[in-house]
C-alpha cells in the first residue's frame, strides 16, 4: 500500500486495437544511413517482394554530388559491372556511375505476435499487430556480375586464340544415358535437401512495388488505417474481455513460440533459443552440432550457473569419452529407421562402422583411412564423413584426432572415466565378433615418439606397467610380511585374508592373463583411463589392513560369481570377464571392486564356488583365445539334474563337439527308461549351444 501511494496514477490513456493492417504491416530496420544515401529521393528508388518468403529488395539512390562520394571509385565499379557496352537497356548503372545501392532483407524475429506498431493521437493509443520484422542489409550482387563479366571476357579471349589454330571442328562422341525411375525414399531425400529448397525459393516470382513518399496522398490514406475504426463507439468486441484474457492475448504462452520452426533450410537454434530448452535437450543439440568437444568448452557454451554434475549425467547419455574428449554417439546422429544421405545404407550399419572409427581413436591419436575402410566395408563417402566428424587429415600421416587429449578432465573425474572405459570394453567385444577382428587388429600400434605430445597408453601397455610395478613391489611386500609375522606372539595365526592378499601380490604374472580392471598409471592417462593413486597407496598399508581389505574384495567378488553361476552353469573365462566389466560399469563410483581384480582371483573364486575347469580338446586350427579356452562349469547346483550335467561335462572333456544322439545314448545308459526328452533338452539348454547340427559346450562355439 505504501508503494502505491508513492507512485500515484497521474493520467489514463485509452488503448485501441487497429486490425485493418494486421496482415499487411511490416517493420523495416535500416542500417545506419551513410552520408551519401538519399532515403527521401523517391525518383531513383524501386522495390520488389516475395510474399511467401517475406523477402524484400529495395534500391536506394546515392548522392553522387556529395563531397563524401568518391567519383573515381563509382566509375570503376560501373565499368567492372557493365563493361564498355553502349546499350543502356541491359546495364546495371545507366549513368556509367554507381548511383544506387541495393538492400536485401532477412527476418529479424521468428515470432512477431508480440510486436505491434503504436500511434498516439488525442489521448488515445492505437496499436496494430506486426505481420513481420525485416532487417535490410546491403546487397553486393553487383560484384557477382563483375566477376561474371570478367570470366566472359577471358573465355572469349581463349576462344579467339584457339580458333586461329583449328582448321575444322573435330567430331565428338556423345554418350546417351537413361536415368532410373526414382524411388519414393530417394524422392523424399531430394525434397528435403538444401539444393531443392534453394531451388523452390528461387522459383517464387518477384512482385514489383510502387514506392510512395511520406507526404504522398496515398501514404496519408494508408496511414489512417493505423487508427482503430471503432474508436469512439461503445461496442468494442476486443476490449470487453477480462483483464487476464486480454493479457494472454498480448503475451501468448512461451510454448506457442517454441512450437514454431524458423523458415530456413534446416532448423537452426540460436543460443538464446537453445537456453530455453531443458538441459538434456541443450546438451543433445550442442553435441549433434559440434560432434567433438572438451568438457570445459561445453560448460562455456551452456553458460554460467549450470551444474557440472547434471551436465555430466546428461552428456553420458548422448556421447562417449575418446582421448578425454566427448564424441557424440552414433545412434544420436543416425537414429533408427534412418539411412545415409550419401549411399542410403541403413542406420544400424552406419552406427556399427562409426563406432569402429571411434574405438580406433581410443587406441591411438592417428587412424589410416584405408585400414578403416577395409574393415567396415562401407562406401568411401560414409567413411570420409565419419572421419571428418572427429579428425583432420594430415599429409602422408593419416587422420589425426580433432582435439588434443583432455588430461585435466581425466584427472578430475576418474569415476566417469572408469565407467566409460568399461563401456568401451563391451563395445570392443561386440566389434570383434561383428568384424571378425584378429589380434593384430585389436592390438594398438606402437605410438611414434613425439616429444611435445602427451603420452597415450594402450590397454596392453597398462598391463605391462602393472606387471613391472607388481614385480618391483614383490620384495618389499615379502619383507614387510615376514617382519610382521616374526613380531607376532608365538602360536598366533595371521588372518586368512592376509595370506590371501600376500599370495595375490606374489602370484606369477603370465602373458595369458592380461586382465587388469585397475587404472593406476603413474603419469598420463589415455582413452579415459585415469591415474588411481589408491592402488599404489594400498601397498604401503599395514598387512592387517591389506588383509581386511582383501577379505571384503573376496566377499564382493564371490557374491558376483555366485549370482552369475545361478544364470550360467557353464562359461569361459573370457565371458566371465565380460560380465564382470558390465557389472563394474553398473557400480557406483569408488566401489571396492575398482581396486583391481586379476585373472587369478577370478579363477580361484570360481573354484571356491564349486566350479571345475573342463579341459575341452580344442582343434589345432582354432581361433579361440587363451581366455576362451579356459572353460568352467558348476559341478553341483543342488538340483535333480546334477548327475545329468556331470555326465555331459565328462563327454565334452573328451570331445570338442558332439551330436545329440551320442549325448542321448550316453545319458540313456546311465538313467535308463527314467530319462525323458524334456530332461535331455533341459540339460542341453543349461550347458550347450547348437551350431550346424552339432552341440558345443557354451563358450566354445566357433565364431
Amino acid at each position: 500500500m505504501a508503494s502505491e501511494e508513492d507512485d500515484p496514477i497521474i493520467h489514463e490513456v485509452d488503448v485501441h486495437l487497429a486490425k485493418s493492417l494486421a496482415e499487411k504491416l511490416y517493420l523495416f530496420q535500416y542500417p545506419v544511413r551513410p552520408a551519401t544515401m538519399k532515403y527521401d529521393d523517391v525518383t531513383h528508388l524501386s522495390a520488389r517482394i516475395k510474399p511467401k518468403q517475406q523477402k524484400v529488395e529495395l534500391e536506394m539512390a546515392i548522392d553522387t554530388v556529395s563531397p563524401n562520394y568518391c567519383r573515381s571509385k563509382g566509375e570503376q565499379i560501373a565499368l567492372n559491372v557493365d563493361g564498355t557496352c553502349t546499350d543502356d537497356s541491359g546495364s546495371t548503372y545507366a549513368t556509367k556511375l554507381m548511383d544506387k545501392q541495393t538492400f536485401s532483407s532477412i527476418q529479424s524475429a521468428v515470432n512477431t505476435s508480440r510486436y505491434a506498431a503504436a500511434v498516439y493521437r488525442k489521448g488515445e493509443l492505437h496499436i496494430t499487430p506486426l505481420h513481420g520484422i525485416l532487417q535490410l542489409r546491403p546487397s553486393f550482387s553487383y560484384l557477382d556480375k563483375a566477376d561474371a563479366k570478367h570470366r566472359e571476357r577471358e573465355a572469349a579471349n581463349e576462344a579467339g586464340d584457339s580458333s586461329q589454330d583449328e582448321a575444322e571442328d573435330d567430331v565428338k562422341q556423345i554418350t546417351v544415358r537413361f536415368s532410373r525411375p526414382e524411388s519414393e525414399q530417394a524422392r523424399q531425400r531430394r525434397i528435403q535437401s538444401y539444393e531443392f529448397l534453394q531451388k523452390k525459393q528461387a522459383e517464387e516470382p518477384w512482385y514489383h512495388l510502387h514506392y510512395c513518399g511520406v507526404k504522398d496522398s496515398r501514404s496519408e490514406h494508408e496511414r489512417q488505417y493505423l487508427f482503430s475504426q471503432l474508436a469512439g463507439m461503445l461496442e468494442t468486441t476486443e476490449l470487453t474481455k477480462s483483464p487476464s484474457e486480454y493479457l494472454s492475448m498480448l503475451m501468448p504462452l512461451v510454448e506457442e513460440e517454441e512450437s514454431k520452426v524458423p523458415l530456413a533450410p534446416s532448423n537452426v537454434l540460436s543460443m538464446a533459443q537453445l537456453r530455453t530448452l531443458p538441459l538434456a535437450d541443450q546438451v543433445r543439440t550442442l553435441m549433434k552440432n559440434v560432434k567433438v568437444v572438451q568438457f570445459a568448452n561445453l560448460m562455456g557454451l551452456l553458460g554460467s550457473g549450470v551444474d557440472s554434475t547434471a551436465v555430466l549425467r546428461c552428456i553420458q547419455q548422448v556421447a562417449m569419452l575418446v582421448q578425454g574428449c566427448w564424441v557424440v554417439k552414433s545412434d544420436v546422429l543416425y537414429p533408427k529407421d534412418s539411412c545415409s544421405p550419401h549411399s542410403g545404407v541403413a542406420a544400424e550399419v552406419l552406427c556399427r562402422g562409426r563406432d569402429f572409427v571411434m574405438w580406433k581413436f581410443t587406441q591411438d591419436l592417428w587412424v589410416i583411412r584405408k585400414e578403416v575402410a577395409a574393415v567396415i566395408k562401407l562406401p568411401p563417402e560414409d567413411v570420409k564423413d565419419f572421419l571428418e566428424q572427429m579428425a583432420v587429415p594430415r599429409i602422408n600421416k593419416g587422420w589425426e584426432f580433432l582435439l588434443p587429449p583432455d588430461a585435466e578432465f581425466v584427472k578430475k573425474h576418474p569415476d566417469v572415466v572408469q565407467r566409460q572405459y568399461m563401456l568401451w570394453m563391451g563395445i570392443q567385444a561386440k566389434l570383434e565378433k561383428v568384424y571378425n577382428l584378429s589380434k593384430e587388429d585389436v592390438m594398438p600400434k606402437k605410438p611414434t615418439s613425439q616429444a611435445a605430445l602427451p603420452v597415450v597408453v594402450c590397454g596392453e601397455r597398462r598391463v605391462a606397467m602393472a606387471k613391472d610395478r607388481a614385480q618391483d613391489n614383490q620384495t618389499i611386500l615379502e619383507n614387510n610380511y615376514q617382519r610382521r609375522k616374526s613380531s607376532r606372539v608365538a602360536g598366533t595365526r595371521a588372518p586368512e585374508g592376509t595370506r590371501l592378499a600376500i599370495k595375490i601380490k606374489e602370484e606369477p604374472l603370465s602373458e595369458e592373463e592380461p586382465m587388469d580392471t585397475t587404472s593406476g598409471l603413474g603419469s598420463e592417462a589415455a582413452n579415459g583411463v585415469h591415474s588411481d593413486e589408491s592402488s599404489r597407496d594400498s601397498a604401503d598399508l599395514p598387512v592387517e589392513c591389506q588383509g581386511a581389505r582383501s577379505e571384503v574384495v573376496a566377499a564382493e567378488l564371490k557374491e558376483f560369481v555366485q549370482g552369475t553361476l545361478r544364470k550360467h552353469y557353464v562359461l569361459s573365462l573370457s565371458e566371465l570377464k565380460r560380465l564382470f566389466n558390465l557389472h563394474l560399469a553398473s557400480l557406483p563410483p569408488g566401489h571396492i571392486l575398482f581396486s583391481g581384480i586379476s585373472d587369478r582371483m577370478l579363477q580361484e573364486t570360481l573354484l571356491d564356488c564349486g566350479c571345475k575347469q573342463i579341459l575341452v580338446p580344442f582343434p589345432p586350427q582354432t581361433t579361440a583365445s587363451a581366455d576362451e579356452q579356459k572353460v568352467f562349469a558348476l559341478w553341483e547346483a543342488g538340483d535333480s539334474f546334477d548327475q545329468h550335467r556331470q555326465i555331459l561335462l565328462e563327454i565334452f572333456s573328451k570331445n570338442y563337439r558332439v551330436r545329440r544322439n551320442v549325448i542321448q545314448s550316453k545319458l540313456g545308459q546311465d538313467f535308463g527308461e527314467s530319462l525323458s526328452k524334456p530332461d535331455v533338452d533341459k540339460v542341453l539348454k543349461d550347458c550347450c549351444a547348437s551350431h550346424g547340427g552339432m552341440w558345443y559346450l557354451k563358450g566354445t562355439l566357433p565364431s
